[in-house]
């Protein structure tokens, strides 16, 4: 095998590396909203498994993107696609931390269930488990378009925060219980995370857009 087919075939281990610790990432983000969803914490505790793994992974990726460029003579458009790869994985493993956010807020809750829990959280759950899913896809197949309006779903995103927080914040200024403030800040976390979550894929979706193009300006993300 001739040395370029050889390092080409390195770059594609690479990709195929970092797909598979975003379906960790995605399998985390799943477990979670479905813990959050029924309020079972749990069913939470296995995101803790989960996210050793996606750690694991990052030191294992930021390791052979270490020795591609250590070994081989990468181009331009190599180099992109290595440090693209280790900004990745620090966002990927942001969204495991995330995560495992949820987890540990939902285990602090006093009061199963809790009522009247704001619909906009578990939306922003499912909203952003569908972006991950779909920059996976963005990934794969280097589609910049596709990239592109997984990134401007997180003014949805960030929509859906600011009512759940007029709603928590609303309910935390009239709370009459310790108990119930607490679950109520603890929900609050969670809003957040979700909300952190859609930044972070905004991240990946940018550095896929360099990767193709070479330019990194956050225009080229916004409509």
């Amino acid at each position: 095998m001739k040395p370029r087919e050889h390092f080409d075939r390195e770059l594609q281990q690479l990709s195929d590396a970092i797909l598979l610790m975003a379906s960790r990432v995605e399998e985390e983000l799943s477990v979670v909203l479905a813990a959050y969803e029924r309020l079972e914490p749990t069913l939470a505790s296995v995101v803790s498994d989960l996210d050793r793994q996606v750690n694991k992974m990052r030191f294992e990726i930021e390791e052979q993107c270490l020795l591609l460029i250590a070994r081989q003579q990468p181009t331009a458009s190599d180099l992109r696609l290595i440090i693209a790869s280790l900004n990745m994985i620090v966002d990927l493993e942001r969204m495991g931390d995330q995560a495992k956010g949820v987890a540990k807020a939902l285990k602090r809750l006093h009061n199963k269930p809790l009522e009247k829990l704001p619909s906009e959280i578990a939306d922003m759950g499912h909203l952003v488990l569908g972006m991950l899913r779909r920059i996976k896809d963005a990934y794969a197949n280097r589609d910049v378009a596709l990239a592109q309006q997984v990134a401007r779903q997180d003014d949805e995103v960030d929509k859906l925060y600011a009512r759940a927080f007029t709603q928590l914040m609303f309910r935390l200024s009239s709370s009459s219980s310790l108990e119930q403030t607490q679950d109520d800040y603890e929900v609050l976390r969670i809003a957040r995370e979700f909300e952190r979550f859609g930044d972070l894929i905004t991240n990946v979706a940018e550095r896929l857009v360099f990767i193709v193009t070479g330019n990194m300006e956050e225009t080229n993300i916004e409509a």
